[in-house]
């Protein structure tokens, strides 16, 4: 079992910065992913970035366009998203999740079966003002 606690969310003017953080333990594996996802109020959960146990990142680029920047620090079992350039449609609960790395074709994205992200956090809000 794997436990995820996010932290670092807040409320933040347009255009500043914030960085959420996301604490992992439990039975965490030598090989994952693991992944940030938001939901807006009204809104399906999207995926946001993501990152495999030897540091490879990818984005969904539509919603992100170089704004967000995932990353981990691995002594501390800790994932980050640091998130450049707030806009008020980034408003959102913003989780993280993990799951096991399937090889070299997967690039962490949300899919089913063995591809679905089975470990989530339980959230943490960011909000932006106009």
């Amino acid at each position: 079992q794997v436990q995820l606690v996010e932290s670092g969310g807040g409320s933040v003017q347009a255009g500043g910065s914030l960085r959420v953080s996301c604490a992992a333990s439990g039975h965490t594996h030598s090989s994952y992913c693991m992944g940030w996802f938001r939901q807006a109020p009204g809104k399906e959960r999207e995926g946001v970035a993501y990152i495999n146990s030897a540091g490879t990142t990818t984005y969904e680029d539509s919603v992100m366009n170089g704004r967000f920047t995932i990353s981990q620090d691995n002594a501390k079992n800790t994932l980050y998203l640091q998130m450049n350039s707030l806009k008020p449609e980034d408003t959102a609960i913003y989780y993280c999740a993990a799951r096991s790395f399937w090889g070299t074709h997967d690039y962490c994205y949300q899919g089913v079966g063995r591809y679905e992200y089975n470990y989530w956090g339980q959230g943490t809000q960011v909000t932006v003002s106009s």
